[in-house]
């Protein structure tokens, strides 16, 4: 991704999750005094009249916040596994996540 040249921002790890119609970036970032934050962006192929482009919604995450955010997370996945969903197997998305993880950038990408 292109869309931090010049801002001092340098991407340093990167991480993509296919999700059906939609895929989620996991950018972890630095600024210039190598502070890093992560940015989470949810990107849907949206199509329009001559052709399609790419709707995308970003959040930012820095580093003090990390373990609030990751609890949050996981306590909400358990809630759904263990309290509302707890006879559904969820095993089976499993080889879907293996399928659709891959490193290599889709070179189409049109960012609005």
């Amino acid at each position: 991704m292109d869309d931090n040249k010049g801002t001092g921002k340098e991407e340093i790890y990167s991480h993509r999750v296919r999700a059906g119609k939609r895929t989620y970036f996991f950018d972890v970032k630095a600024t210039r005094s190598n502070d890093y934050y992560l940015t989470i962006t949810e990107s849907k192929k949206r199509f329009k009249e001559d052709g399609f482009y790419y709707e995308k919604h970003k959040i930012f995450l820095y580093k003090e916040d990390f373990s609030k955010f990751q609890n949050a997370l996981e306590d909400c996945i358990s809630h759904v596994k263990e309290e509302l969903m707890p006879d559904f197997d969820f095993t089976q998305f499993e080889k879907n996540d293996e399928d659709n993880d891959s490193d290599s950038m889709t070179s189409d990408i049109k960012w609005d």
